[in-house]
């Protein structure tokens, strides 16, 4: 029979984000993350694997915490096209609030060329981004706010670089207008 955790998972977790997301993956170190999830490293290595194992389940729960939330709201909106701009609205807002950008754009950057694997789960998880953008398009123009013969999986994917593009670059960090200015020139309009 194992011994029973001494510690919360999530948040455990949760702290684990706080620190390969204010430091990167690569200068984070073992002993930084046991001692800001305030658990041993013996506890930390027999319950997550190693700093790799860690890494790749601070960033399932944080994408749990953000981007899936944010497509299930996208998913279950009754005003798909107003639903997408203010999706974008609020991503502009969190940008500016929070100059450490996203755990997930910047594990693209950071980890993604280092490790095949977590590169994979970093591509899933974009992809789930652009499915749920692809899908709130698809819905705007069966309820005939979105032109009829937009290309959804071209404009999802456009969505999806302007969020990449707006997270990075408020970390240089650039003012809120420009930010607005580059989610409304990926936007299509909302019809009136």
């Amino acid at each position: 029979m194992g011994r029973r955790r001494e510690f919360d998972e999530e948040e455990a977790l949760d702290a684990a984000i706080a620190c390969f997301w204010q430091s990167g993956y690569g200068a984070t170190s073992v002993r930084d993350l046991a001692h800001r999830m305030e658990i041993g490293g013996a506890s930390l290595y027999h319950a997550f694997g190693d700093k790799r194992g860690l890494y790749s389940s601070a960033l399932q729960r944080y994408l749990d915490l953000s981007s899936r939330r944010r497509v299930a709201s996208l998913d279950a909106a009754a005003e798909p096209l107003a639903a997408l701009h203010a999706f974008f609205g609020d991503l502009v807002a969190a940008s500016v609030a929070d100059p450490r950008g996203c755990l997930l754009i910047n594990s693209a950057i950071e980890v993604a060329p280092l490790d095949a694997a977590l590169g994979a789960d970093i591509r899933a998880a974009l992809d789930e981004v652009e499915g749920g953008l692809r899908r709130t398009l698809e819905r705007a123009q069966r309820d005939g706010s979105l032109d009829p013969g937009a290309n959804c999986q071209d404009l999802s994917r456009r969505l999806l670089s302007a969020i990449v593009s707006i997270r990075v670059l408020s970390r240089v960090p650039v003012d809120r207008a420009t930010l607005e200015s580059i989610a409304r020139s990926a936007l299509p309009p909302v019809a009136r």
